[in-house]
């Protein structure tokens, strides 16, 4: 979703702003992996984990849902529905409806295990966190 912002960038010179903003999301993905290298490696101390995974949190929110709202109602308000208007507005209705639903994952995750069913169930791990 990012490169088609980014090719009407290239292309048009149109979205300039939408195309930074997607490229602020990328940001928590440090700290998406940080999170996921600790889980992966059993880092004995649970206090560097359980810090990692509030700022996680404040990450995520900041770089993903944040920005990605803003530019949800920008190009609901702003944007012609006709031509590359509405594919751009498709790929980010897509975008908002996955990073919705990684969000859910992180909390069920990291603030809410009793809600998990089942760990390590024939190695799906990752299916599960």
């Amino acid at each position: 979703q990012a490169i088609s912002a980014f090719v009407s960038l290239i292309i048009t010179g149109r979205f300039l702003v939408a195309a930074m903003l997607l490229l602020l999301v990328e940001v928590s993905n440090i700290f998406l992996t940080a999170r996921m290298l600790l889980k992966m490696s059993n880092v004995p101390s649970p206090a560097l984990y359980r810090a990692n995974k509030y700022v996680n949190l404040v990450m995520y929110f900041a770089f993903r849902l944040a920005p990605q709202a803003y530019l949800t109602w920008y190009f609901l308000r702003h944007v012609e529905v006709q031509g590359q208007g509405a594919f751009l507005t498709a790929n980010l209705l897509l975008l908002d409806a996955m990073i919705l639903m990684y969000f859910s994952r992180l909390l069920r995750s990291d603030f809410c295990p009793s809600l998990r069913q089942g760990r390590d169930v024939d190695g799906e791990k990752f299916l599960i966190d």
